[in-house]
């Protein structure tokens, strides 16, 4: 897929994002602007910055998995900076790279995961926008692609964002209560991609279980699964967690990305052909992929 993919071109226009703050060693050693929010409830939310290698063509916002943190998926994030995108992805609360992780346990990081979402979108102005994330963060994109999680306490709703133009969720959760079931999922309103591995097997559950917010959604609206032949939570740790053993599986997280990009011309971009594009990876899957749509 990544060599088909790769052929087809990606163009847009400017969107300006507000100034950078100081960046710590390790995001320094990159060259990666952190952006820093102050927030209602009085914290900071801390996000990195990875802009394009080449003229903007759109922003999407990343929520990392649960303990991650954003410079564990630059190997994910340089698939979209090298097409044109700018990629902001908050270091949230429960990260264990977080200074506060220890003051926030249970629904109160989600309350959290919450609040610097809005502060970060609201930061986009009208702009319409990718939501994307991994894990706990592919969660929180499809809620602001219209999934209806169950709301912390104190915590107003809709999560859904009108300007969230496409979801890409890599390896949701199923059913996991309380936060969210199939009733939850049935209410995405945006296209969708969601990706899982036939070894991303979650605790006393199997790897379909990642799918269930593409078969509950309505039929009809755009929504894509991608099934990656032995492709585990992490790619190998290849994201999320780079210090697992490996082999790192980057060929299939290029496929995920690459199709990601697909996505992203179509309903962000609305560029010609990219609809067919995809209908045409549907008909005609790549050995070791299994793309479908409903």
């Amino acid at each position: 897929m990544t060599d088909a993919l790769s052929r087809r071109m990606f163009v847009g226009s400017a969107l300006a994002l507000g100034a950078a703050a100081c960046a710590p060693a390790h995001a320094a050693l990159r060259g990666t602007p952190v952006i820093d929010v102050s927030l209602p409830s009085g914290r900071i939310c801390r996000a990195w910055r990875y802009d394009p290698t080449d003229r903007l063509k759109g922003t999407i916002i990343f929520g990392h998995g649960a303990a991650s943190a954003p410079w564990k998926y630059v190997e994910l994030f340089a698939h979209w900076t090298r097409a044109g995108f700018r990629v902001i992805a908050p270091l949230h609360v429960d990260s264990t790279d977080h200074p506060d992780h220890d003051r926030f346990a249970g629904m109160a990081s989600w309350a959290a995961r919450i609040e610097d979402l809005r502060a970060l979108s609201t930061m986009l102005g009208e702009e319409r926008y990718v939501a994307a994330g991994h894990s706990y963060g592919a969660l929180a994109a499809l809620a602001l692609g219209g999934a209806t999680p169950m709301l912390p306490e104190g915590v107003a709703g809709p999560l859904a964002d009108p300007r969230a133009a496409l979801v890409l969720a890599y390896s949701p959760p199923g059913a996991m209560a309380p936060l969210i079931d199939a009733k939850g999922y049935a209410t995405l309103a945006v296209p969708a991609l969601i990706q899982t591995g036939t070894a991303d097997i979650p605790p006393g559950g199997a790897w379909e279980n990642h799918l269930l917010a593409y078969e509950s959604a309505p039929a009809g609206g755009n929504r894509y699964a991608l099934v990656l032949d032995g492709v585990d939570h992490y790619f190998g740790g290849a994201i999320c967690r780079p210090e697992l053993p490996g082999p790192k599986q980057t060929a299939q997280l290029s496929s995920a990305a690459q199709l990601g990009r697909v996505m992203i011309s179509a309903w962000l971009r609305n560029e010609p052909g990219a609809h067919s594009y995809l209908e045409g990876l549907v008909s005609e899957p790549l050995p070791g992929e299994r793309l479908t749509r409903r």
